[in-house]
This record gives structure tokens, sequence and C-alpha cells, in this order.
């Protein structure tokens, strides 16, 4: 991970190696923040765009809202801070990680008055899964681990202690000797993978899994259009590893993993 000059941090850009937070933060003990990862891309005027920053940003709040963490900025505010943050850097293309976590304060699973605080990380980084995974494709092995059940864990929002099952299932897949782990629902169906939406390709119809149980991907959402906008089939429909197998193509999507 490259290093950058600035991170803004509770409204103030500060330098990057200056943006800590005490051991005793809450969020560090107990999982309790919520993020989006952004792409921006620069374009043909040499300029940089921010892919569907609004939303990713809509979504960073509505994740809050769902973790009763109330952010003391607006949505617009929020923009505004990774506009400054990408200049700041002078990054015209890259990645940008917002995050809204639980400060210092009390401890303990019932946090009473501790303080919500913000920053807002962008560097450089190239392809998820690497530049090789683009070109040649990746391999991927079902996990043992199986994705967050609704009555579980709240699987709409973006939050920070979720990310362990995602850890997990990454850890044992590579530790096999594979790229990337798919995670099956609790019924068995195929939900998604450690950090991406997944598609499935068959007779020219685009089968991707319904929300029930997995993250609103933002990427996943373009593709949809997108398919749609070409008059592509979309069915968002559960489908098992057996289907998996038998498609003509399938694919991960993300912000991320692009």
């Amino acid at each position: 991970m490259e290093k950058e000059k600035k991170i803004w941090l509770d409204g103030k850009l500060v330098d990057w190696e200056s943006a800590n937070v005490h051991v005793m933060t809450h969020a560090l003990h107990y999982g309790l923040g919520v993020f989006e990862g952004i792409r921006c891309y620069k374009t043909e005027d040499n300029k940089s765009a921010v892919f569907r920053l609004k939303e990713h940003t809509k979504r960073l709040f509505e994740s809050a809202h769902i973790a009763l963490l109330k952010i003391p900025y607006t949505e617009d505010e929020i923009n505004s801070a990774i506009i400054k943050t990408l200049e700041a850097n002078g990054l015209k293309e890259g990645y940008i990680r917002p995050i809204a976590f639980l400060g210092d304060g009390s401890m303990g699973i019932y946090p009473k008055n501790n303080p919500v605080r913000v920053a807002i990380a962008a560097w450089a980084w190239g392809a998820y899964l690497g530049e090789e995974a683009l070109k040649n494709g990746i391999r991927v092995k079902v996990s043992s681990f199986v994705r967050h059940h609704v009555n579980s864990s709240m699987t709409k929002a973006k939050i920070t202690g979720n990310y362990v099952n995602s850890i997990l299932a990454k850890r044992e897949v590579v530790a096999g000797g594979f790229d990337e782990a798919l995670l099956l629902d609790t019924e068995g169906y195929v939900s998604e993978g450690s950090g991406e939406n997944i598609f499935i390709v068959k007779n020219g119809t685009l089968k991707t899994t319904p929300l029930t149980s997995v993250l609103n991907g933002i990427t996943r959402d373009s593709v949809i259009r997108i398919a749609r906008d070409k008059k592509i089939e979309v069915k968002e429909e559960r489908f098992t590893r057996d289907e998996l197998y038998i498609a003509d193509e399938a694919f991960f999507t993300g912000t991320a993993a692009e």
C-alpha cells in the first residue's frame, strides 16, 4: 500500500503519519464502524472522475443509520471532504476510503457517549486481485464459512466488524492455493465473494444473487443497468453451486475489485 500525503480526519487534513487513534478506541475492540470503498479515474482531459460518489456517500450514511451511528457531518460535507482529500494528495486515479467509527470513551458492549469519528483516506491502488488476474482470470474456491444470515447481522450495512467473516474465508482459500473465496448463504445457495458480488452468464442471460443477504453493490447496480440498456436479460434470483459450475461465464463485481 502506497502512503500518500494527507488524510482527512474529523474535519481537518492531517499528515498521513499523524492520522492516529487511541488504543482504547471502541471500534478497535468491538468492530462498530462503517466504511465505503470508492474509486476515481483519470479522464481524457487530465481531470478526475469519482465513480458514483453520491451513491457511495449515501450508502455510508445508510450504513451508519443501521449501525446507530450519528455521523456529525452532512452528505454534502463528506462529498466535499473526499474531493479535498484527493486534491491534497494530487490523486487523479486511485481508491478512496471514508470511514466512520465509534471513538474512545466508555468501554463495553453498550457505549454511552463515545464520539463518532470520521476519516477519509485516498491512495493509488491498482487491480484488487492483481494485474495478472485481469488478464487470465482467477482461481476461486467455495469457502467453508457461510455469509451472515439476515437475522444474525445487518447485511445491508458496510459494518467493519462484519468483514471478519470475509477475512476468514479469504485466508482459508488463499492458504489452499486459491485467489478468492466464494461464500454460500445459510441455505446453501451462492451468496457472494469475500468482498464482491457475483454474476453468472448462461445462454446469453445474466444472473446475479438477490439482495436478501448480500450488500447492495453499487458496481453490481451499474452492471445491471448497463446490461439492461443493451437489452441483455438480467435475472436477480438465487442459484446453486452446480448452476455456477456449468455457467458459460462467471465474474465478480465491486468498486475495489472493478
